[in-house]
């Protein structure tokens, strides 16, 4: 990925762009990344500028430092009674935003616990190391997974294992997490966001209008009753795409035994 551009200074995050592709940094490492009322503030104006650039294609999220992804909500924050309003799109501005559609991975470098685990699930792909945990402890503080956990975990893996981990807080690490399915790919220590990388640099290869167009699809037709509804419904995504420039690109390429040149037209 070339072309880096290390974007505004933030204050509880950094954001660079490599390419077509943004790398945000939860970067509160003093308290393993936890996050606050303007932490989210603040990533919510980084997302909606990713949903507006029509040169970025890809994102990646992951943790600042080498022990945590993100610890979730910062609790000591919230007992101190200093919460602000909350965010339109949820926790970390990502985990109620239903209408992106470009792909988003995980690049889960360490700990991942509750709120930062409900960044995770929220991510289309989660990368993760050797030494990565996952959970929703939740519970065990007298609160639940309201960002998304309690329903995006047990849609993703068999419901007992889902339940299994809400009901109880318990860690699951990274080799686990893959066993049951909500981890894509188990990397060596410190090579989360490389691992991440190589996965944007694979849809990379794919025209981004057809790429948001099987996302939308994927995810909205897991909303329909019944399949054959969900292959009888024509998602706007898919209508762009067909109508797009890349839609004749793609398979004239093929033909003409190239690479593609998409131009997301």
């Amino acid at each position: 990925m070339k072309g880096k551009r290390i974007m505004a200074e933030y204050q509880f995050c950094k954001v660079a762009d490599e390419g077509r592709v943004r790398i945000v940094t939860l970067n509160r490492p003093e308290v393993m990344n936890a996050l606050h009322s303007d932490a989210h503030q603040e990533l919510e104006k980084v997302w909606d500028e990713f949903a507006a650039r029509d040169d970025l294609w890809v994102a990646i999220v992951t943790g600042a430092g080498d022990r945590a992804f993100s610890a979730g909500n910062d609790l000591k924050v919230q007992a101190a009674g200093r919460r602000g309003p909350p965010t339109r799109n949820g926790f970390a501005g990502l985990t109620s935003r239903f209408d992106l559609d470009k792909p988003v991975i995980a690049a889960v470098n360490g700990v991942a616990m509750g709120g930062g685990f409900e960044i995770a699930l929220a991510c289309d792909i989660i990368v993760a190391s050797d030494n990565a945990v996952f959970a929703l402890p939740e519970p065990r503080v007298g609160l639940n997974a309201g960002a998304g956990g309690v329903h995006r975990l047990p849609r993703m893996i068999p419901r007992k294992q889902a339940m299994g981990m809400i009901l109880t807080g318990r860690r699951v690490p990274a080799a686990e997490g893959k066993e049951l399915g909500f981890v894509n790919e188990v990397v060596p220590v410190g090579q989360a966001l490389e691992g991440a990388k190589r996965w944007a640099a694979l849809i990379l290869e794919c025209s981004p209008k057809a790429v948001r167009a099987s996302k939308q699809a994927a995810y909205r037709g897991l909303d329909e009753p019944t399949l054959q509804q969900a292959l009888r419904t024509a998602y706007p995504a898919q209508k762009e795409n067909a109508e797009s420039q890349d839609y004749v690109e793609g398979p004239k390429a093929f033909a003409e035994k190239r690479k593609p040149n998409w131009q997301n037209k």
